[in-house]
C-alpha cells in the first residue's frame, strides 16, 4: 500500500471567449495509506475537480501527485473509482461486472473466480451473482460498482459521491457497507460528498473546501468512522461531539454559501 502525497496543485479552466477560472489553488496534501478521508464543501470549491485530478482524469495546471513516489499522469490501475451511478454493464450479469477488470488484464479464470466469489460474499451479493444488473435495486447496483473496484486490487478507491442517489434506509446500509470494507481491505478511500452527515461518518479525516479559489478551509481528525466498524450508526450519532462538529462545518458552510450568493448578486 502507498501514501499519496499532493503537491501545490492548481487549476485553472480557460474560457472560450476568454478569461478563466480558477477551480484549485495551491492545495497541498499527505495522505497515509489506508486512510478514509471524506471531502465536503459548498458547490464549486473543486471537490470533484480534485477527485478527478488524483484519478488522471483530468491534468493539473500546476503541481503534482505522486503515488508511492511515483507522479500520476494519467488514469492506472492502481487508483480506482466509484461513481454516483455505478457505470455497471446493465447487460451483464453480476459476477461478469466484478470480473470484468480481471478478465481485461487476462487474469486466468482459475485465479479470479475464487476471488470474484470472495468480493461478492463481501458485499453481501453472493445469492445474486447470476443475475443481470439491471434486475438489481440502485443499492444492490452500488455494490456491484464496489465490488468491480476492489477486484482491481487498487491502492486508492475514489468515491464521487457514491451514495447521493439512494433512498435514506438505503444509504445508512451503504455507508456501513463502506466503512467495513474500509476496515476489511485496508484500502485508501477518498470520498467526495455534500452531506455533511455522511462525511463526520465515514471520513477518520474530514477536509472542508472553500470556493473561488477551491482550497482546504479546515481539517478534522474525528473518532467516529472507527467507532462505525460494526456498529449501529444512530448510536455513533449519540456521541457527544457529533452533533457539535456537525452543527460547526453547517454554520462554515452555510457562511460560504451566502458569501458566494451575495458575490453573484453583485456581479449581477
Amino acid at each position: 500500500m502507498a501514501d499519496l502525497h499532493i503537491d501545490n496543485v492548481s487549476m485553472r479552466f480557460d474560457l472560450p471567449g476568454g478569461g478563466s477560472i480558477q477551480a484549485l489553488k495551491n492545495i497541498n496534501l499527505d495522505i497515509k495509506s489506508g486512510q478514509l478521508l471524506s471531502v465536503l464543501g459548498p458547490s464549486g470549491c473543486g471537490k470533484t475537480t480534485l477527485l478527478n485530478i488524483v484519478a488522471g482524469f483530468l491534468a493539473q495546471t500546476e503541481g503534482d501527485i505522486r503515488l508511492d513516489g511515483d507522479v500520476i499522469s494519467g488514469p492506472g490501475p492502481e487508483r480506482g473509482m466509484v461513481f454516483q451511478q455505478g457505470a455497471l454493464f446493465e447487460w451483464m450479469s453480476v459476477r461478469k461486472n466484478v470480473s470484468f477488470g480481471p478478465d481485461m488484464k487476462g487474469v486466468p479464470k482459475a485465479e479470479s473466480a475464487p476471488e470474484v466469489d470472495r468480493l461478492l460474499e463481501l458485499v453481501g451479493l453472493k445469492e445474486f451473482k447470476d443475475k443481470a444488473v439491471y434486475e438489481l435495486s440502485g443499492g444492490m447496483q452500488q455494490r456491484v460498482a464496489l465490488a468491480r473496484c476492489l477486484a482491481n486490487d487498487p491502492d486508492v478507491i475514489l468515491m464521487d459521491e457514491p451514495l447521493g442517489a439512494l433512498d435514506a434506509l438505503t444509504r445508512e446500509k451503504m455507508q456501513s457497507l463502506v466503512l467495513d470494507l474500509w476496515k476489511e481491505t485496508g484500502k485508501t478511500i477518498i470520498l467526495i460528498t455534500h452531506s455533511v452527515e455522511e462525511a463526520l461518518l465515514l471520513g477518520e479525516r474530514l477536509l472542508v473546501m472553500a470556493p473561488r479559489p477551491g482550497r482546504v478551509q479546515k481539517e478534522y481528525y474525528l473518532p467516529f468512522a472507527e467507532l462505525g466498524v460494526g456498529a449501529d450508526l444512530r448510536e455513533v450519532k449519540k456521541h457527544p461531539d457529533y452533533n457539535s462538529t456537525r452543527e460547526e462545518i453547517l454554520s462554515m458552510i452555510w457562511e460560504m454559501e451566502e458569501e458566494i450568493m451575495g458575490r453573484t448578486e453583485g456581479e449581477g
